[in-house]
């Protein structure tokens, strides 16, 4: 894979958290990437879709010292989110959850047929303390099929919400843990972000306006960052629920993650094939 960097050695002291920068670094070159994470040993990893809806063409790349992504798994279907727990990876696989370990190679996690109703898009993940992981499956990406799994340790899958329970589960996109119990996530189809109790599914509107939400992560002081895959675009979230457009300019701001000293959000631009280091304000 042909990868061009800008500032490499910059970029690799920002990988290894000894170098501060205010302007945007950029890894090029890669396929359709959607969700970056920092995995358990420190490097960037990067789910990379490649072509949409072709199967075994899928991979995660991984940001190395040399600050050039080099394959770590290949032969996936359709990666996207990510989430780790321990030392494995788990990636949301089209309509599987794998897990991936250090070695690069991959088992079946939860296979479709694991789940109360076969999924249909599987996208975001997330993990909590106890080693549960938590997907959201956004339907047909207009408003049907949306809801949201734990899955166990042992693989078992329970359904948290959906639309049935909730008609306002349209297209759940983005997920992360807001303390003991509660899960955040945000809506692809009506852009709102919503606080949700993992145990009875109830759900509390936080904010809205993120068009086709995507990607949370969680920053400093209690800053949530939401991107927009839509449009294009970041957003910060205070404390007390303000939100502030952060960047815009994006073909397709996917699943985004934190760099691991919080100055950075990572931002999977998919559309470009791009991974971008945007100063977290």
């Amino acid at each position: 894979m042909k990868q061009t960097m800008k500032i490499a050695a910059l970029l690799m002291a920002i990988l290894w958290g000894n170098a501060t920068l205010a302007a945007e670094q950029v890894v090029t070159g890669l396929k359709t990437p959607e969700s970056a994470l920092v995995g358990p040993d420190g490097r960037i990893y990067v789910s990379e879709i490649g072509e949409f809806g072709k199967d075994g063409d899928g991979q995660i790349s991984v940001i190395d010292k040399d600050g050039k992504a080099h394959v770590f798994a290949s032969g996936m279907n359709d990666p996207k989110g990510l989430a780790v727990f321990g030392n494995s990876l788990f990636v949301a696989d089209k309509t599987r959850v794998l897990k991936v370990g250090m070695d690069g190679k991959w088992t079946v996690f939860a296979d479709a047929d694991a789940f109360p109703v076969t999924p249909q898009f599987l996208n975001d993940l997330e993990s909590d303390a106890q080693g549960n992981i938590y997907v959201s499956d956004t339907g047909d990406l207009k408003g049907k099929g949306g809801a949201i799994y734990r899955i166990g340790k042992n693989g078992k899958v329970a359904l948290i919400n959906n639309g049935e329970k909730d008609a306002r589960v349209l297209g759940p996109n983005g997920l992360l843990m807001d303390g003991q119990g509660r899960l955040l996530e945000v809506d692809f189809v009506s852009g709102i972000l919503y606080r949700i109790k993992i145990r009875t599914g109830e759900m509390e509107k936080v904010a809205e306006g993120f068009g086709g939400g995507d990607g949370i992560v969680r920053g400093s002081k209690g800053v949530i960052y939401v991107s927009d895959w839509q449009n294009g675009r970041v957003f910060s979230v205070s404390k007390q629920g303000e939100v502030k457009l952060l960047k815009d300019g994006f073909k397709a701001a996917a699943d985004i993650g934190l760099t691991r000293d919080g100055k950075f959000i990572l931002v999977p631009d998919m559309k470009a094939g791009e991974l971008v280091w945007l100063p977290a304000n």
